[in-house]
Parts: structure tokens; C-alpha cells; sequence
């Protein structure tokens, strides 16, 4: 390699003068309107909810606690989109693989927390005094 193409080569593998395209490139790196679009959209899901549990606008602590959660898991793929540059394109769909598996280890965990918890609670002995003097 020449001096010359050496100087312009900057470890990347081509020369400098070959378009990068930073707006939305190969490595999945996001624009500024990316980033602004990411950014709007989670202080309006940040907002919602907010407004949702102080002005107690549903009346339902149990429906309003369910649109929350939806919120959030809304804003969760929001961020992974906009901020993680998240989708099957991306490192050959490698990153969309591991999240998926990522998941369902974690359904998986906290299914069967909340199902042995459950087993638990509903085989623990009595714990109050009057209903251990009836026990056997």
C-alpha cells in the first residue's frame, strides 16, 4: 500500500473518499431526526402516564395500571428502535436473535417466580396464633 492510500486509508479497510452515509449507514447508526423522533415520542409516553395517575382521569386504579404497563412497553420498543437502532437488518438479525432470546429467559423467570411464589403462599402453615391452637 502506498504512502499516499496508506494516509487516506484511516484503519477502515477503503480510502476516505468513499461515501459513509452517516445519516443511516450499514452499522445501524440513526440520523438526528432518529434521535429527535425517539426523544419526542418517549417524553410523550413519559407524559401520558404521568397525567393519567395525577389527575386520576380513568377512575380504575386497575385499568389505569394496565394502560401504564402498555405505555411502558410501548416506549420500551421505542427505545429500541430510535435508540438501540434495534431491527432484523442490523448485524445480519444477530441483535434481533439475542433479544428474543433474551425474552424468553426472562418470561420464562418471571413466570415461574410468580408460579412458585404462588405454590408457596397457598401451602405456607398458619401463621396466626389462633390457628396454630387448632392445629394438630
Amino acid at each position: 500500500m502506498s504512502g499516499a492510500a496508506h494516509a487516506n486509508d484511516h484503519g477502515h479497510g477503503h480510502g476516505h473518499g468513499h461515501a459513509h452515509g452517516h445519516g443511516q449507514d450499514a452499522h445501524g447508526h440513526g440520523s438526528f431526526k432518529d434521535y429527535v423522533t425517539g426523544f419526542v415520542l418517549s417524553v410523550i409516553l413519559t407524559a401520558i402516564p404521568f397525567w393519567l395517575v395525577m389527575g386520576d382521569v380513568l377512575g380504575d386504579k386497575l385499568v389505569t395500571s394496565v394502560v401504564v404497563l402498555g405505555l411502558a412497553v410501548v416506549q420500551i420498543v421505542v427505545h429500541m428502535i430510535y435508540f438501540l437502532h434495534m431491527n432484523t437488518k442490523s448485524e445480519g438479525g444477530w441483535t434481533f436473535l439475542a433479544l428474543i432470546f433474551t425474552i424468553t429467559i426472562v418470561v420464562i423467570t418471571l413466570c415461574g417466580s410468580i408460579w412458585v411464589m404462588h405454590h408457596l403462599n397457598s401451602n405456607m402453615m398458619p401463621t396466626s396464633v389462633e390457628d396454630m391452637r387448632h392445629a394438630p
